[in-house]
């Protein structure tokens, strides 16, 4: 019933209803009695009860109060509360484009946010924005992935959205980070590992991204530039998945540790038979797939390893410990 805050609701109103929808049919002293209320807070509650129609008299017996279907007046107040919200998004977008007819031009591609607090606010506000998808790089000294500390993406993930980390393999070194990498997985986000990152990076519903305004191995959090739809956005995108493609899997054991998992033994046995030299066509037949199959899966080792040949594929194997 809390929920009903979202409507206007205030927290005696919501005992009140709740307890006449229990109870159906009771008296106003029947309330202020059994939930433990002054006559003043029942009465000033049943008035707003009733302006909104989720409490009624019941017929001809004075003082009898009766709860509304909730189906019917709730359901009433949510599309009104669906309509409000719709305005203010309509607001919002013409605010915005006013926002963007006042600036100088470069505010359409990029805005700068000064300090960390502003910095974490708009990270935060960010999240909430989603619709989507969120892509973050997690490098430094920053632990985004901490879901006990990142609010945000709790309630958007409840939301069903997407989140995809790359993790800087030496985070994983960190104090409490296996736990909080744990966590994460378990809660249904996709993490992988990669050696390095080139900077942190934030992008929401492939549309906006966050990256920080200094330079690596500067102080990253006292600023960052936000990067609208455009073909800088799509730079970001770009390395985002370059690097997603090119990174470790992540999962968890049976025994709750973390481990990085680079292939399923179906890949390594095409590494393994490509490394004997056999064909693609030997290949398939060995693994009773269709050669086409077999250049899908070799051409997928050469984007995971980010590499061109198939040459070069062998020495990225070896590297790896593919091999």
């Amino acid at each position: 019933m809390m929920g009903l805050d979202v409507l206007g609701l205030g927290i005696v109103e919501h005992r009140i209803y709740e307890h006449l929808v229990r109870h159906r049919a009771l008296s106003a002293a029947d309330l202020a009695i059994e939930l433990g209320l002054r006559d003043a807070q029942v009465g000033s509650a049943i008035d707003a009860l009733t302006t909104r129609g989720l409490v009624a008299r019941e017929g001809p017996a004075p003082g009898r109060l009766i709860a509304a279907p909730p189906d019917v007046a709730l359901g009433g107040l949510i599309l009104d509360h669906e309509d409000r919200l719709r305005q203010a998004q309509a607001e919002m977008l013409a605010l915005e484009q006013l926002y963007r007819n006042a600036g100088t031009g470069e505010a359409d591609v990029v805005d700068i946010v000064r300090g960390s607090e502003a910095v974490g606010h708009r990270f935060n506000q960010l999240q909430r924005s989603a619709r989507s998808e969120v892509l973050l790089f997690v490098k430094g000294d920053i632990v985004a992935i901490d879901r006990e500390q990142n609010v945000e993406e709790e309630l958007a993930h409840q939301r069903g959205i997407r989140y995809r980390y790359v993790l800087e393999r030496a985070r994983l070194e960190a104090p409490g980070m296996l736990d909080a990498v744990r966590g994460a997985i378990e809660g249904g986000l996709d993490v992988r590992v990669a050696g390095s990152l080139p900077t942190r990076m934030l992008i929401v519903d492939r549309t906006i991204a966050m990256v920080p305004s200094a330079a690596d191995g500067e102080d990253q959090s006292s600023g960052a530039l936000l990067l609208h739809a455009g073909g800088l956005v799509g730079l970001a995108l770009s390395l985002f998945e370059r690097t997603w493609q090119a990174s470790s899997h992540l999962i968890t054991r049976d025994t709750g540790d973390v481990e990085e998992v680079d292939l399923d033994a179906e890949e390594r046995e095409v590494l393994a038979l490509m490394d004997a030299g056999l064909t693609d066509r030997a290949i398939g037949l060995r693994m009773g797939s269709s050669v086409r199959t077999v250049q899908r899966r070799v051409r997928e080792l050469m984007d995971r390893a980010d590499v061109d040949t198939r040459l070069q594929l062998g020495v990225a194997a070896v590297r790896r410990g593919w091999l």
